[in-house]
Formats: structure tokens, C-alpha cells, sequence
């Protein structure tokens, strides 16, 4: 599918995908599929954290302006990241999967930064996502955060008009849904195996302890 860029900020729901609901209880396996690609090289580099050794790698899709991946980065994902990432046992991979034209906006920000900027980028667009992705006219937000990773005006508005961006973004995507059923954020890949569910510590840590 070919996004235009002239349009794609024009509007907050020019993509018709949903949120994921997560009920209550351990992560579960979903419905078999083939993920033999899952980690092939993509047209984006591969945004990881972690040892590149370690013995679980934890493949994440997620929108910038779902509330439930906000959620998972600021309340789940530092005891995950202490527990097992800064101690070698995993490692994250963190790909876009954007639900509407800001998240869009958003990820291409944050690739258009600095690499050392990308994950702080992130965290800060996730903490402060009710600021800019609710917004009336998201940019001046959007701005002031692209700012922090050494934007200028003329920089920020590039990369908002980079079509190459846009269309590998939306190649990520598009591959993760036809290819590996994700259909809503965030989602995440176990050692291959996709899960749903609680995405609580708890829980994740559960699934993660039973590959170790």
C-alpha cells in the first residue's frame, strides 16, 4: 500500500486497525503461524537492546499513540529491562507498527534521529504521548521532543516529507500483519512464538523464565 505524505498528518485515523485488548492471566500461545521469517533482515535496521548472544530475544510491534504500549514502556518494560535484558539474558527488538498518521509521524522521527536518540526518542514519545497524540495539531509537540534529539525546524519537517521513510515504515508493517497475523499493539514474539495476554511483569516474566 502506498502512503502519500502529503496527507498521511492530515488526520488521526487514516489506517483502520485496532488496538489490542489483553485479558487477564499468563501469556498464551496464539494461533499457529509461520514465523520462520520473523527475524529476517527488513528494510529498516533492526532497533534491538540487549546482548545479541542472549538466550531469548522478544520481538515487539508497537504503535506510538496506542495507550497500551505507553502502558508497557513506562510501567512494565524497565523491570523487564533490569531483570533480563541488562543482565544478558534477553534482548529486545522493536519494530513499528502504526495504527494512524501520527504514529507514523512519530516513528519516522525517531529514525530519522541520531541511532544513540532512537530508544531515548521513544521513551520520551511514549511518556508524553497524551501531550502530542492527542492533540489538535500534533507538530508543535512533536517538535519540541525532536528538539531534545537535536532537530532543527528545517530537519523535523525533512524527515516528515522523507516518502522512502514512510514506505519502508509502512513495509515493517505491512509484513508484520500478512505475514505473522499481527493485527493490533502491542504484540509481541517470544523466541519465536507469538504470545497474547497480560503483559504484566508478572506474566511476561513467567514466559520468558520458561525458555531460560
Amino acid at each position: 500500500m502506498k502512503i502519500d505524505r502529503r496527507h498521511f498528518l492530515a488526520t488521526t485515523a487514516s489506517l483502520a486497525a485496532l488496538t489490542s485488548m489483553f485479558a487477564s492471566g499468563s501469556l498464551h500461545s496464539a494461533q499457529a503461524q509461520d514465523l520462520s521469517g520473523l527475524l529476517e533482515p527488513g528494510p529498516l535496521e533492526e532497533m534491538v537492546v540487549g546482548e545479541e548472544n542472549a538466550p531469548v530475544t522478544i520481538v515487539e510491534y508497537a504503535s506510538m499513540t496506542c495507550p497500551h504500549c505507553a502502558n508497557f514502556h513506562t510501567q512494565v518494560y524497565p523491570a523487564l529491562k533490569e531483570k533480563y535484558i541488562d543482565t544478558g539474558k534477553a534482548r529486545l527488538i522493536f519494530r513499528e507498527f502504526p495504527l494512524d498518521a501520527r504514529a507514523y509521524a512519530a516513528a519516522m522521527l525517531a529514525r530519522c534521529a541520531d541511532k544513540q536518540f532512537y530508544f531515548p526518542m521513544i521513551d520520551v514519545l511514549f511518556k508524553q504521548q497524551a501531550s502530542w497524540a492527542r492533540a489538535e495539531d500534533p507538530r508543535p509537540q512533536l517538535l519540541q521532543i525532536a528538539k531534545l534529539a537535536g532537530f532543527t525546524q528545517e530537519s523535523f519537517e525533512a524527515c516528515l516529507k522523507n516518502q522512502e521513510l514512510l514506505d519502508n515504515v509502512n513495509a515493517v508493517r505491512t509484513k508484520a500483519a500478512e505475514e505473522f497475523g499481527v493485527n493490533g499493539t502491542p504484540s509481541f514474539f517470544i523466541n519465536g512464538e507469538k504470545y497474547s495476554g497480560n503483559n504484566s511483569v508478572e506474566a511476561m516474566s513467567e514466559a520468558i523464565d520458561s525458555l531460560l
